[in-house]
């Protein structure tokens, strides 16, 4: 389709711009809101499947919520809840669209235990680290309840059994890992760039999933 053709041309210039010492911004505030923008089109002019038309909705009202986090944590300050506030909106969305057919209770408990296995180790580094660094409350309350809402989708993606779903979800997870293991445990040179271009593979995984 098109419009994931050029959600993928726009992704690669922003990934072009972080890439960049001291990074490219004008490129950076054209390409990553772009991106977005594209793939909602790309998910309001897909063939969904038969049971994702209502899901697509979801799925839709949560790529305008991730634009808008996108948007705040693009802009100059620290703008880190509004934006983490964005994208847990966001990822409500896409847990409600999972439940529109949501999976089995016996595939949701596998989900929960694969989803607890591999988020609590760095769940707890996180907040291990925002503690030692006497962050405030109000930031250490964000992110937990961030770290709970991302994992409930997560987990949820992995019960549904739809591999395209599961795959995006994972490598949105492993996206906004990045983001805070940089921010509070440690940064790393390359974060930028793996940080952009997991969250955007991500991204175009859960909207690709409605096709199925």
């Amino acid at each position: 389709m098109v419009a994931f053709g050029i959600a993928f041309v726009f992704a690669v210039g922003n990934w072009f711009a972080v890439a960049r010492p001291g990074r490219l911004l004008a490129l950076e505030y054209v390409c990553k809101p772009a991106t977005l923008v594209a793939l909602i089109f790309a998910a309001g002019l897909l063939d969904p499947a038969a049971d994702a038309h209502t899901r697509r909705i979801w799925f839709v009202a949560a790529l305008v919520c991730s634009l808008a986090g996108d948007v705040f944590l693009m802009l100059p300050g620290d703008l880190f809840v509004p934006g983490l506030a964005a994208f847990l909106v966001g990822h409500l969305a896409y847990l409600v669209g999972f439940w529109v057919h949501g999976p089995s209770a016996g595939a949701l408990i596998v989900g929960v235990i694969v989803t607890a296995a591999a988020v609590t180790p760095i769940a707890r580094r996180v907040l291990t680290a925002i503690a030692a660094r006497e962050e405030p409350r109000e930031l250490r309350i964000a992110v937990v309840a961030y770290m709970v809402v991302i994992s409930a989708m997560l987990a949820t993606a992995l019960a549904t059994g739809n591999a395209v779903a599961a795959v995006g979800a994972v490598l949105f997870v492993a996206s906004d890992s990045m983001i805070a293991w940089d921010r509070f445990v440690r940064k790393f040179a390359w974060a930028p760039v793996a940080i952009m271009v997991t969250y955007h593979l991500g991204q175009a995984g859960l909207v690709a999933s409605l096709v199925r």
